[in-house]
Parts: C-alpha cells; structure tokens; sequence
C-alpha cells in the first residue's frame, strides 16, 4: 500500500483528516502509566510512550487505554510496526524524552502518533525482523554504553547504558511519590562489575514495567539497563556517590532475556561477554552479597562531620 513518513506527516498533518500507513521502528519504550482516578470511570486508564524513526526521523507515539494490555509487552525496542487508522494529536509539553543513541537523528517534537481502540480504530501489524527489507530505510537501534572506569568522568544527569555482573542486590524498598501521599515507588539498590574498575556500577533501581525481571534480580546475573542517568556528587566527597538511575525509559534485562536484544551487537557489550569468559564463576560467588539495608548516599563516619 501507499506509505508516509514521519517527515512528511510533520509538515501535511493539518490538511488531512486521514494518514497513509506508517512503517516505523521503536527506538524507545516508557514504563505503563496508570492514570486511572476514583471519581472517573473508566475501563483501563493506561498510557505507554514510544519513540519510533523511520528514514526521515524520530517521533513519539502514544497507546491508550485497553490498547496497553493488549499490546503493551509485544511491542519492544528494536520492533518494526506497521500503523494504519493512527490519529496525529500535538505533542503533550510535560513529557519526558529519552536521549537518542544516534544524536544525528532527527527529532519531530511538534507532533506526536496517537493509538486508539476507536475514532479511529488504530490497526497495528508488527513486521517479524526476517521480513523487514534494507530498502525500508528503517534506523538500527543505536545505544550509548559506557564502562565503570568512563563513569566518574561523566556530568550530572548524563544518560547512558550499562551492562555489568551483579554481585549485590538489596531488598525492595519504598518512597513516597509525594509527600503525604498515598502512592509510592518501589526500588532496590544493585551493584554490578565490568572489569574496567576497582568499583562497582551502583544502580538505584526502580520498578519499571517488568515486575518477573525486577522480582528476579539475582547476584551473578548479567544485567543490562538502558535509559540510565547519572546523578554525581551529593556530598563533599563525589568520588563516593556517583551512581545510576533509572528514568521513565530504562529497561532491564538479565540472564535469561538477552536473545535477540538489539544490544548485544554492541562492542561494548561483546567486550564484557569476553571479560567474563576469564573469570571464575567461584571467586565471583564468594563475593555475591543479596538482601539487607542499604543507606546510600552513605552517612560521615562522624558526627562532627554530619
């Protein structure tokens, strides 16, 4: 059938009240958000962002409502769409934005792809990868990793990839969204090695939209987290509180759900498969810590100095 791109949809949407299908890639995935309100009745008050390219560049797309369970875990970074019956809304201002791999990608920020089970009804294929034809023109998922020995270098709030051998994972523990609030996050504290560094990645781990790859975060697990920010020096001694965070992004991946992950075509991450084929699983297992408090930032040794 007659397709459009995303750069042309930016400049004609409009004029049209129907689009031409889209044939895009999804570069980036939100967690699912509930958006659901006591005094409101509805069905299933459920929202998830995508960012999705094709040759011309990069644009969010939105699934609402009972769309979300029905297609929320099959469309995954790195699958190809093909959108038909899509709405073109403009762009909510508040929302978050992932930082792309390819920062030559352009970004259509105006706009955004709405789908919707009615006005219109979106019909939504996903193209199996051995389908997808180079001759499409569509983006390869590109990532931003960096090693432990490159994170102490990197400024505030800088976004990246990781991927490390776990050798510590805290409880589960909560914080208010807000204060007095009813709601809270949920978040555990992991450390994971990459061979480059004496020290450890710490990653403040929040829930995201994978509970079975959160409940299941183990020592020795080779973990994977993408969408990660960097927050530096919380106190007079920065070289003790760099750590990671995950944003409205991230996704996280461990032993078990890296086949056919985009990623593991990286240099990066090939580098460290090769750095764990030298090393004893034994010694690596004597040094595995699961469970306990974990304060972090971590209190002076002093009062005098709290």
């Amino acid at each position: 059938s007659k397709l459009t791109n995303l750069g042309h949809l930016e400049m004609t949407w409009r004029s049209r009240v129907h689009f031409h299908p889209l044939l895009v890639r999804i570069l980036h995935k939100s967690r699912l958000r509930y958006y659901g309100k006591p005094e409101k009745k509805m069905d299933m008050p459920y929202q998830a962002y995508f960012e999705v390219a094709d040759g011309s560049g990069m644009m969010s797309m939105v699934l609402w409502n009972s769309l979300c369970p029905e297609w929320y875990h099959s469309m995954k970074v790195g699958t190809v769409l093909l959108l038909a019956k899509y709405a073109i809304k403009t762009s909510y201002p508040f929302k978050t934005h992932p930082t792309p791999g390819d920062s030559q990608m352009k970004r259509f920020a105006t706009i955004e792809i709405s789908l919707n089970v009615r006005d219109p009804p979106t019909e939504i294929s996903i193209i199996p990868e051995e389908m997808v034809k180079p001759e499409w023109g569509l983006p390869e998922v590109k990532y931003r990793f960096i090693t432990r020995s490159e994170l102490d270098d990197l400024p505030h709030n800088h976004s990246c990839d990781v991927i490390g051998l776990v050798t510590f994972v805290g409880r589960a523990e909560r914080a208010r969204k807000r204060e007095h609030s009813e709601d809270f996050w949920l978040y555990r504290w992991a450390h994971a090695i990459d061979g480059t560094s004496d020290q450890p990645f710490i990653l403040e781990l929040f829930a995201t939209s994978q509970p079975d790859v959160f409940e299941r975060l183990h020592p020795m697990t080779y973990l994977v987290c993408t969408q990660m920010r960097v927050i530096q020096g919380l106190t007079e001694n920065p070289s003790r509180t760099v750590y990671l965070t995950t944003s409205n992004e991230s996704q996280i991946f461990i032993t078990g759900w890296h086949k056919g992950q985009p990623y593991t075509k990286d240099a990066k991450v090939k580098n460290f498969i090769q750095w764990m084929k030298s090393q004893s699983e034994a010694d690596q297992i004597k040094k595995a810590v699961i469970g306990g408090y974990y304060p972090f930032p971590r209190p002076p040794d002093s009062f005098l100095k709290y």
